[in-house]
């Protein structure tokens, strides 16, 4: 991987970092009683089927793919939700949203999962995340009697009303109301007119250096929280090499989520490439976005990675370089995907079709020179078990997940039954309300819709069934060609239901 220093690019010469090369390990970092450092990457938003390595036309990570050639690769790998709350709480907890029960947005863990976190099964680690979500900010404060070492949410922005919410996080809603109110809307209290003009004047002054390096808008986060991933691969490459070991690092990154602006030298990168994309029919929650419009957002979402790609590589090289690499699990991953079809753009949708599914994962153990492919069904919650086993760590008998191939003592189960589930609107401790649940096992996948009386009428229910071995575009639903599958895996789902819904009923 080429070593490509963007800060000189971006952030002029003056603010170049004096730290470009990180000598090796000194040996106040070595790692104590030989255990190894565990290092997760999360990029936010990201699909599995625009990466080359799962058979995509465009080269989107030609660094990842550099990577793959050295790592365990999952191609057949599952979020455990189509949006950031349910799928980062899988992750982190090691069980499904039906028992961490955080389905809405404004959703943390409910209390029985506080203390049964990725971070808390490590205690024995030093532990740091950063996360440029504020979602998933919200579950690191969540789990912070767990952490190290907890950076600020606004430390790796570049603009933003961050400093509210560090002043006011036991009240982030509130504060953020208020900041929107008068910072940014210019309403509230009669001196709001000139701290808004104000804070816009800083902000823009701040952001006009980079405008010209990024012809669709400076990466965003929501609203005025401006960021670049030079910034944050600029400080990793400086902290991990110093950090005491065995360290465990989490850290979640914005990109390819929306909105997508790629810079300069990515955007327009693929446009007239001759990549055609199938024009599929409108899903019944689409809310019809026009298909050219699709084409456009997915080409710019494909640049967006290149960005991600080439700053992961930085990260990547400068990790060999540094020798941290030598003594620490690598894991390369996302929790959710992204739709550019059927009408649907995005992920918050109810429907569960594989581009929001099927992530990446990959996983490159300490030393690794040799790949190796894994095409067994995996999930989200199969990360905390697999890690603590390769690491010598005691299991957390919580989880739901199983340990990974090739790790795991015995083969995987070509019948095991993997799950995914998302509620936006239930309750945390009431019955299970509107919900999308999928199963899949062996060559079929079964999706499950229940409360979507609006959309479905009738009793608000519906069921799919595809056969994404022969079908992976998704195509030719089975559910009545193949009823008694269907059935015997919807009564399976349901079942699930019943189950985790016991303790409310």
């Amino acid at each position: 991987m080429s070593h490509l220093n963007r800060r000189d690019f971006l952030k002029l010469a003056a603010l170049t970092s004096l730290n470009l090369f990180v000598p090796p390990l000194t040996q106040s970092a070595q790692a104590q009683d030989g255990k190894p450092n565990v290092l997760v990457i999360v990029f936010d938003a990201f699909s599995a089927y625009h990466l080359s390595i799962h058979g995509y036309a465009r080269e989107t990570a030609p660094n990842l793919t550099k990577m793959a050639e050295r790592a365990v690769v999952y191609h057949n790998h599952f979020a455990a939700g189509s949006f950031t709350v349910p799928g980062t709480a899988s992750i982190l907890t090691g069980v499904l949203p039906w028992k961490h029960r955080a389905f809405r947005f404004e959703d943390g863990v409910v209390d029985e999962y506080a203390d049964k976190s990725i971070f808390h099964a490590f205690d024995s680690y030093y532990r740091i995340a950063y996360s440029h979500n504020p979602h998933v900010v919200r579950f690191l404060d969540q789990f912070s009697a767990d952490l190290t070492e907890f950076i600020p949410y606004e430390q790796l922005l570049l603009t933003g009303s961050g400093l509210v919410q560090s002043l006011f996080k036991n009240d982030d809603d509130a504060a953020n109301v208020a900041w929107q109110r008068i910072m940014v809307k210019d309403k509230g209290l009669s001196y709001s007119l000139f701290l808004s003009a104000l804070y816009k004047a800083h902000n823009e002054n701040k952001l006009k250096a980079y405008r010209k390096f990024f012809p669709i808008g400076v990466p965003t986060i929501k609203g005025d929280d401006h960021y670049l991933m030079e910034d944050a691969i600029d400080w990793l490459n400086d902290e991990l090499p110093q950090l005491p070991q065995p360290f465990l690092g989490y850290f979640h990154f914005m990109p390819p989520h929306d909105p997508y602006t790629p810079p300069r030298e990515f955007y327009g990168y693929f446009e007239n490439d001759g990549f055609e994309v199938a024009e599929k029919p409108n899903d019944i929650f689409a809310p019809v976005r026009p298909f050219d419009l699709m084409v456009t957002k997915r080409r710019e979402y494909d640049e967006f990675i290149l960005y991600l790609d080439r700053e992961f590589g930085r990260l990547f090289d400068q990790l060999e370089l540094s020798g941290v690499l030598e003594n620490t699990w690598l894991v390369f991953t996302s929790d959710h995907g992204e739709m550019f079809e059927r009408g649907i753009q995005g992920h918050i949708t109810p429907s569960f079709y594989q581009p929001l599914m099927r992530v990446p994962l990959l996983i490159l153990p300490p030393g690794n020179t040799a790949r190796t492919d894994i095409y067994a069904h995996t999930s989200a919650v199969d990360l905390l078990p697999t890690l603590l086993h390769v690491t010598g760590q005691k299991s957390a008998d919580w989880t739901e997940g199983e340990i990974l191939p090739p790790f795991a003592p015995s083969a995987p189960d070509p019948e095991r039954s993997v799950y995914a589930f998302q509620s936006y609107h239930s309750e945390q401790k009431q019955v299970l309300a509107e919900a999308t649940g999928m199963l899949v096992r062996g060559k079929y996948k079964l999706v499950y819709y229940s409360g979507y009386r609006e959309e479905l009428g009738g009793d608000g229910k519906m069921i799919q069934l595809f056969d994404i071995e022969a079908d992976p575009e998704e195509l030719t639903d089975l559910s009545v060609s193949e009823k008694e599958i269907a059935d015997a895996l919807l009564k399976e789902l349901k079942a699930k239901y019943v189950e985790v819904n016991e303790p409310e009923l």
